[in-house]
């Protein structure tokens, strides 16, 4: 029987909140949830000492390769806060790990132990953490303490000697403490709250950033300009949310023998395998702008023509706009086949399937299995990339519609397309799991 709100009409979302915040359970999970992203917020506009914050945000406005480490900072590193690098590390060590499970034959034995082996690999994982934190950290605090033509430093000399060797330990086991604090944070949520925390606290991040990133956007372009980027922004997302929910059904049939009353019978059923055209989320967009922003961070170390050379070519508004476009197209495509493929080859499906007794109906198991699926997410897999590297390309979209220079790139857009992606990404997982709770206490949820 349906509650009399629910007969007054209430949309079906709203009422789904409702009942949430209802229940003592699920309005304990979302409070939890909140007030761990109101620390983690407030940790982020707490500069670590010695910044300059003027010099700062300059150098954040004028320079676009600073962008997309601000973003899984979830916008700390435009403070330089005591959370500046984010989850980004812990990002890194997680993917990492997962190319060295497949090749490190220890790895691949811990990794079929089931629930302890995949903690002893997260324990790895965090480990791993540590030394990418300092090593980033350094390098971040080495751009921002220098001069670049026009962009100031926004802070003091750093040197691991001389006069410097403290307040430059001080600032890298700082940072690298926030990161490793952000990410207990984030598994504070997962293990208490709703949602997976590490994405969570990237989505706070990239949200939060938003009305700051609409005011800059509307002195700039204009309020037209706006509109039609919101139009965009909206297209895309519907296009995001199409192809991650998309996925092929590979049915599948099990026989099983049952004994009873000293007889044998054959008991068989079916399902199905889904394979999605997205399998990979978002890690290819990563690695990709993790490859792009290296050249160019690692000239802006140097003061020459070929330094400034390489970070105009690889300057997503530079004079070679096109190479860096391009390139980025091309890396996200890459990245995504060849991480589906790893990604789909730890799965061990047709191994699992033969185990259980399952088969695709007209496909003989063992090799035929394994070769009719290969082939199946391969063709699945190019879909898959084709979408992530038009997902990419986004803002170059923008400046068609709007006529904006081609050094306004990244500024155009009010929320990148990787973060269009996570922003998505997290939604979606956050309704599912909303749904499962809500579905366990005989509410109705936000999908049908």
């Amino acid at each position: 029987m349906q509650s009399p709100a629910r007969q007054g009409g209430l949309p079906k979302l709203v009422q789904a909140v409702l009942d949430s915040l209802a229940h003592p359970d699920l309005r304990r999970k979302l409070l939890f949830t909140f007030m761990i992203l109101v620390i983690f917020r407030f940790m982020a506009v707490m500069p670590i000492p010695g910044v300059d914050t003027g010099a700062l945000q300059t150098r954040f406005d004028q320079d676009p390769l600073l962008g997309m480490l601000d973003m899984f900072s979830g916008g700390a590193l435009r403070n330089l806060s005591i959370v500046a690098l984010g989850v980004y590390p812990y990002i890194t060590s997680s993917i990492i790990m997962q190319l060295l499970v497949p090749v490190i034959p220890q790895l691949q034995r811990l990794a079929r132990e089931g629930d302890e082996g995949r903690n002893k690999i997260n324990q790895y994982t965090h480990y791993l953490m540590v030394p990418l934190a300092m090593f980033q950290g350094y390098g971040q605090l080495m751009l921002l303490s220098r001069s670049q033509g026009n962009l100031p430093a926004a802070i003091h000399d750093i040197s691991l000697s001389g006069g410097d060797l403290l307040p430059t330990l001080s600032m890298l086991i700082t940072l690298t403490a926030g990161t490793v604090f952000l990410v207990w944070l984030g598994e504070l949520i997962t293990e208490r709250g709703i949602g997976n925390g590490i994405s969570i606290i990237i989505f706070a991040g990239i949200v939060s950033g938003v009305p700051a990133a609409l005011y800059r956007n509307h002195e700039v372009f204009g309020f037209n300009s706006i509109i039609i980027l919101a139009i965009l922004t909206v297209a895309v997302t519907y296009f995001i949310v199409y192809v991650t929910e998309a996925f092929r059904n590979i049915p599948v049939q099990y026989s099983r023998s049952i004994f009873r009353g000293g007889k044998v019978y054959r008991q068989s059923g079916g399902t199905h395998i889904p394979l999605r055209v997205n399998s990979t989320g978002m890690i290819p967009l990563i690695f990709a702008m993790a490859i792009m922003v290296f050249p160019g961070t690692v000239a802006s170390y140097f003061d020459n023509s070929f330094a400034n050379s390489v970070r105009d070519w690889f300057n997503p508004g530079g004079d070679q706009w096109w190479f860096y476009w391009s390139a980025y197209f091309l890396c996200v495509v890459g990245f995504t086949l060849f991480y589906g493929m790893i990604t789909f080859q730890q799965q061990n499906i047709p191994e699992n399937l033969q185990k259980q007794g399952g088969f695709i109906p007209g496909i003989r198991p063992g090799k035929p299995t394994a070769t009719y699926l290969d082939g199946v997410q391969s063709r699945l897999a190019w879909g898959g990339a084709i979408f992530l590297g038009l997902v990419a390309v986004m803002p170059l979209a923008g400046i068609v519609l709007t006529g904006a220079s081609v050094g306004n790139a990244q500024t155009l857009m009010v929320i990148s397309s990787a973060g269009l992606l996570i922003v998505v990404g997290v939604v979606l997982d956050t309704m599912r799991q909303m749904e499962a709770q809500l579905l366990m206490r005989h509410y109705e949820g936000f999908i049908k």
